[in-house]
């Protein structure tokens, strides 16, 4: 994967968003990289929020960056101090931003910022009020095959999401069997497609087998 883009700060806030990443050198976006900070007890802790205290050690948001962190120990060059940043750390990274993303869908379902069911998402596919159409992984193809049909003709197509089955998508929006739901454009949205973004450094957001379908 290529690095990201320097980006060219255009107010003092976006500036104050911007970090230097351990691995390249470079400076990005904050939306790009994932802070960690030194635990307790030395270790390297990953802060996807980042809001914990201690001085912020920034990684490029993609497996291989990080996998090169932990093995040339660049936590420890960057922090100036000896650090443990075990080889399960993007593993782990990984597991805390589908968690990240699944809490963050229970929320928007609280504050009406999803709708679900074949027929609401297809209406707002239509509507051109989609950020992003979240199907579940082991959902039927025929269903999610009409829904693409109509983000073809959307006058704001969203982006599409399968990382979660049905049994994860129904525990984090309560209910069962949950299949077709719809991200509605928005702040929320906004929050949540920055880690849609990181998550898509460590693993594809869509299953392989989608791709071999007709």
């Amino acid at each position: 994967m290529s690095a990201p883009e320097p980006l060219t700060p255009r107010t003092h806030g976006e500036a104050s968003r911007q970090r230097r990443d351990i691995v390249s050198g470079e400076v990005m976006h904050e939306d790009a990289l994932i802070r960690f900070v030194a635990g307790p007890d030395g270790t390297v802790t990953p802060d996807l929020a980042a809001k914990l205290p201690g001085r912020g050690l920034w990684c490029a948001a993609d497996r291989a960056s990080l996998e090169t962190a932990v093995k040339k120990g660049l936590f420890s060059r960057a922090a100036k101090t000896k650090l443990v940043a075990p080889a399960s750390l993007p593993d782990a990274v990984e597991a805390l931003l589908k968690k990240r993303l699944l809490d963050g869908l229970g929320l928007a379902r609280r504050s009406g910022d999803l709708t679900s069911g074949f027929e609401k998402v297809m209406a707002t596919i239509r509507g051109g009020r989609a950020a992003w159409l979240i199907e579940a992984s082991d959902g039927a193809a025929d269903g999610r095959r009409k829904l693409l049909g109509a983000i073809h003709s959307s006058p704001s197509p969203p982006r599409l999401f399968g990382l979660f089955s049905s049994e994860e998508l129904g525990l984090a929006l309560g209910g069962e069997n949950v299949i077709h739901t719809a991200f509605l454009a928005g702040r929320a949205s906004g929050r949540w497609t920055s880690d849609a973004q990181r998550l898509s450094g460590f693993r594809p957001l869509l299953p392989e087998s989608w791709r071999e379908e007709p």
